[in-house]
């Protein structure tokens, strides 16, 4: 049989969290507080019960006792007197005082209420002074013959003197008794009182010691716990990232002690993943480093050949250019046509090898040897390459629209000089036979980039390129024609790929125009952008060659 794990007092009190102890506290502090004031409430009722028991009877029922008797004075008083004199006068304190009584003794009885001492004194008294006034009093008064006032039968005057002096026998022991009530309701109050200032005292000293038990109670499972986690989080900030926290205290403040732990630890985890990463980067750092001196020495060795191939590569296709050429020259006339074929062959192929190195090192070159970035106006630049342009133009008697005012950017002058003859240039050369050239030249801002960077278009009328070669025209020397049909090394879009990608833009053709060729790219507006009312856009000047 399986034995049932006992829970220890020092478990369970690890299970309890701060808010439920100090719930456990205030829930015992609100049985107290219930239970004391249910205790001072009825200590309170008990307290006003016995003041009111001895200020609204027994102090009145004294009074009214009084009074009851001085209303039987007044009836013996008034009997003696009209015995003596035979006046009638002498009745009306003797009536009154029988009003007097009969309403005294209502109001008495009303008053000690079921008090059966009181109570028998006041029937003893109205019992004598009925039998006094049946025995003595009216017989004398009956026996007087009013206005003939005759000798006092002495006999008489000492039974009623006997009978009344019974009856003030009766009044002492009924002050006695009212008397002794009245100590009694003052004892009894005065007991009270002190049970209830008793019983409020203790309410403050229970009160008292459960705060005490808080501020206890806060020290040992909050103030102390949190000191130690403060002291030890400040101890792994300070770089002590081994230190363990300890974790102490009710269950929720152990729990965010091991949440710090686990924070801790995943720091630790993380610095020694960073320091392995650093190292890493270190290592990386160094191949880096040392690829960097590869690459110096690289560009110094293709700086050694671009000067080759400017000087010694070319004089060689010089000389077989020229030479063909006067082998041509001497020896034409012993050559058959085809040995003039290839001669020709020869010369040409020299030709355009020349050609190709020189595209080749002008493509090498851009952002080596050009590293000029300073601010300028688009609109220099365009008309550098319309000047440099001006025969081609002239000659297919091209109209170049373009808007009146060009954007300001920061760029190399010379490439860019360089990318706007390149693709006007392509504009102008790819053109169809019937119908002369027209070429807009846009600028907008761009709307896939946002504020800040510029799209610039060259659109023509010409013979347009397929979208399967959209990418293919912008890799070095890649061609679509033969080069009887339209002449070229095939490296201008390459080059203007280069060059916008030196600026930092990007270029394509836009495949969606249906006829002619629309070539955009995109270039970085200088930090302070131009005002809004010279944001060029649309077309502006137009310029027309003469038709060859």
């Amino acid at each position: 049989m399986t034995a049932t794990p006992l829970t220890t007092p020092s478990a369970a009190r690890s299970r309890m969290t701060v808010q439920s102890t100090f719930h456990t506290v205030l829930v015992l502090m609100g049985a107290l507080v219930i239970i004391g004031t249910a205790a001072g409430a009825s200590l309170l009722s008990q307290t006003t019960r016995v003041s009111d028991e001895l200020l609204d009877r027994i102090q009145p029922a004294r009074a009214e006792a009084y009074r009851l008797q001085a209303a039987l004075v007044s009836q013996e008083s008034g009997a003696r007197g009209y015995a003596i004199a035979a006046d009638g006068q002498f009745l009306t304190p003797y009536t009154q005082g029988k009003k007097d009584e009969e309403a005294s003794a209502s109001r008495l009885r009303s008053l000690i209420g079921d008090r059966k001492q009181l109570a028998d004194d006041l029937r003893a008294i109205e019992d004598a002074a009925a039998t006094w006034r049946r025995t003595n009093t009216e017989p004398l008064i009956n026996g007087v013959t009013p206005g003939t006032p005759r000798a006092v039968d002495k006999a008489a005057a000492e039974r009623g003197q006997t009978a009344f002096d019974h009856l003030r026998d009766l009044f002492a022991v009924q002050n006695t008794h009212l008397e002794q009530a009245r100590e009694d309701g003052h004892a009894n109050l005065a007991h009270v009182r002190a049970v209830r200032n008793w019983v409020l005292a203790g309410m403050a000293a229970v009160f008292l010691l459960t705060a005490t038990v808080l501020a206890v109670l806060v020290r040992v499972l909050v103030t102390r716990p949190l000191s130690t986690l403060r002291a030890s989080s400040r101890r792994v900030a300070d770089g002590d990232f081994g230190h363990r926290i300890a974790t102490e205290g009710p269950a929720d403040i152990r729990a965010v002690a091991e949440d710090v732990e686990g924070m801790r630890r995943r720091i630790v985890t993380e610095l020694d993943a960073s320091r392995t990463q650093q190292e890493r980067l270190a290592a990386q750092t160094a191949g880096l480093n040392a690829q960097a001196v590869e690459l110096h020495r690289s560009n110094a060795e293709l700086e050694q050949f671009a000067y080759v191939a400017s000087h010694d590569l070319q004089e060689p296709l010089r000389k077989i250019a020229s030479f063909c050429q006067l082998l041509d020259k001497r020896y034409g006339q012993h050559l058959d046509d085809r040995g003039k074929q290839y001669v020709g062959f020869a010369v040409d192929g020299a030709k355009r090898m020349q050609v190709l190195i020189n595209d080749l090192l002008t493509f090498s070159r851009v952002g080596r040897l050009n590293d000029a970035h300073v601010p300028l106006a688009l609109d220099q630049t365009l008309d550098k390459a319309l000047v440099n342009l001006t025969a081609a133009v002239e000659e297919s008697g091209a109209r170049i629209e373009r808007p009146e005012q060009l954007p300001e950017i920061t760029g190399d002058p010379t490439l860019l000089t360089m990318l706007w003859q390149n693709l006007i240039g392509n504009a102008v050369k790819f053109r169809l036979p019937d119908r002369p050239p027209v070429i807009t030249v846009t600028c907008g801002p761009d709307p896939d980039s946002g504020p800040g960077v510029w799209q610039l278009c060259v659109a023509d009328n010409g013979i347009g390129i397929p979208g399967e070669f959209a990418e293919k025209v912008f890799v070095i020397f890649q061609r679509l024609h033969a080069r009887d049909a339209y002449t070229g090394t095939g490296i201008g879009l390459a080059l203007c790929k280069k060059i916008v990608d030196y600026h930092g833009g990007r270029i394509w053709i836009d495949t969606a125009r249906s006829s002619g060729t629309r070539l955009c790219f995109t270039l970085p507006a200088p930090p302070a952008p131009a005002a809004e009312n010279d944001t060029p856009t649309g077309t502006g000047k137009v310029l027309e060659g003469n038709p060859a």
